[in-house]
């Protein structure tokens, strides 16, 4: 079997395990955000930043969610990675926004984050907040979902079908479920253009 036949059976056999009572339970969660006013909080790191930006678009024009990515100002972000460390920077960008119990933090990560072998520190800390501040943790991460599994609400695990495609297929997922989540009839209040 080549890659690409390979590649595409896999994200087969993915889409067929994917969690699906979770991802109504999202749906019901963020919807809850905004009935009372809170706000979305996406956070991640390397190509799962580049998936948040995305998603703040789409929760923000589609859903009517207040959504931020602290990854979106570049300018902070680096300052707060100089001036305070890497390991803070999402925590301290969400004490500056005042996160709140009305207020739902959702993690896209590869990994979901690992105090034990340091990875990702820095949405740890933030999950932490978020737990101390009672906001809802939401999450699409891959592997076994790490710490944001462990300590989340309403978390997806994009099931590992293959240890060496786990970051293409895991990052691949989280804009599936997003898409979902956008789209569905109790989230989305303005159709798409196409």
């Amino acid at each position: 079997m080549s890659h690409t036949q390979k590649y595409f059976v896999q994200v087969a056999q993915i889409a067929e395990s994917i969690d699906r009572a979770a991802v109504d339970a999202m749906v019901t969660t963020i919807r809850s955000v905004r009935e009372r006013g809170g706000r979305l909080f996406l956070l991640g790191v390397g190509g799962s930043a580049a998936n948040c930006a995305h998603a703040v678009n789409d929760f923000r024009k589609l859903c009517g969610v207040e959504t931020y990515a602290p990854t979106d100002n570049v300018s902070e972000l680096t300052a707060r990675t100089n001036d305070e460390g890497w390991e803070s920077v999402f925590a301290g960008w969400l004490e500056i926004s005042r996160l709140r119990a009305e207020d739902a933090v959702m993690v896209f990560s590869v990994g979901g984050g690992n105090a034990e072998r340091n990875v990702s520190p820095n949405l740890i800390k933030a999950l932490d907040l978020a737990r101390a501040r009672g906001a809802a943790i939401l999450g699409i991460v891959g592997r076994d979902g790490g710490y944001t599994k462990q300590v989340g609400n309403v978390v997806v695990v994009v099931p590992t079908v293959d240890a060496g495609l786990v970051t293409p297929h895991a990052e691949a997922f989280q804009a599936v479920i997003w898409h979902c989540l956008v789209s569905h009839p109790d989230l989305q209040i303005v159709a798409t253009k196409w």
